[in-house]
């Protein structure tokens, strides 16, 4: 039986407060505003963008019959630049202003999140947040809610990795800024005043079903991030340690992860 083969949409671009973001669009889509029905929004990892995304979300799309939309934050792949170092609540920022911002500028009214890493993080705090309450779900791949010492020896580890050769491989997605990519992450989580972060009181605040994923191998986190957010969040919480798998589930264990998530959304999400 032949497989399909899913075509990545077209880059289009959104202006949200002074700046431009890029984003794609997967699955049906309506011209209305605001947009009817729940969506899917994923929000890359620390490195990432709309494109490293690649064709999961038009899989995930496909599978749950919902649109879904990837979005490159600020300063990454072809969204406008920002602005070194990065203050140390940079999360919050995302989680507060931009995410509402382009969720508003699309006319997404009733979203689900699904989050990579960073991506994951932000989408736990916006839903633990005033601005959140119209979150119908999160899925949560390897998110950190706290600063654990596995996550800063991991991104250490990472810098001769991105001398190596990620570089080049990252400059394919983010150009010119790829640098200041790899720069805004890797040096903001080693300072000092980083180490104090953590977004624990956003928890209590998230209503909705919650679906968290993580590697056995994940290099930066622990079970211990899974165990905050399953204790700590007010909704009902499902929790995935997936064998064989590191820092990336999606691609690492992709048709499982796949699965996982179609049936979390089908159980947990109103239509």
């Amino acid at each position: 039986m032949a497989t399909a083969t899913l075509i990545d949409p077209p880059t289009e671009a959104v202006r949200v407060e002074d700046h431009r973001l890029e984003y794609r669009w997967f699955g049906a889509r309506t011209l209305a505003r605001p947009v009817e029905g729940p969506v899917l929004v994923f929000l890359h990892e620390a490195l990432g963008s709309a494109g490293l995304w690649r064709d999961f979300p038009g899989a995930l799309a496909a599978a749950t019959g919902l649109p879904a939309m990837a979005y490159s934050r600020r300063g990454f792949g072809g969204s406008d630049p920002r602005h070194l170092p990065l203050p140390t609540d940079y999360l919050d920022i995302e989680a507060d202003r931009a995410l509402p911002g382009i969720l508003a500028a699309l006319g997404i009214g009733r979203p689900i999140l699904v989050g990579h890493s960073d991506g994951a993080t932000i989408a736990l705090m916006h839903a633990g947040s005033v601005a959140g309450r119209n979150v119908e779900g999160v899925i949560a791949e390897a998110p950190h809610v706290f600063v654990e010492e596995e996550t800063l020896a991991g991104i250490r580890e990472a810098l001769p990795i991105y001398r190596g050769g990620l570089r080049e491989k990252l400059m394919r997605h983010h150009g010119q800024q790829t640098d200041a990519v790899f720069h805004g992450w890797h040096d903001t989580w080693q300072t000092a005043a980083f180490r104090g972060w953590n977004c624990l009181d956003r928890l209590g605040a998230i209503a909705c079903p919650t679906l968290v994923i993580q590697g056995e191998g994940d290099q930066y986190g622990t079970q211990a991030q899974l165990d905050a957010i399953a204790d700590r969040a007010a909704g009902p919480v499902e929790t995935m340690m997936l064998p064989g798998c590191g820092h990336s589930p999606h691609r690492d264990q992709r048709q499982q992860v796949l699965a996982a998530m179609t049936r979390f959304i089908r159980n947990s999400i109103r239509g």
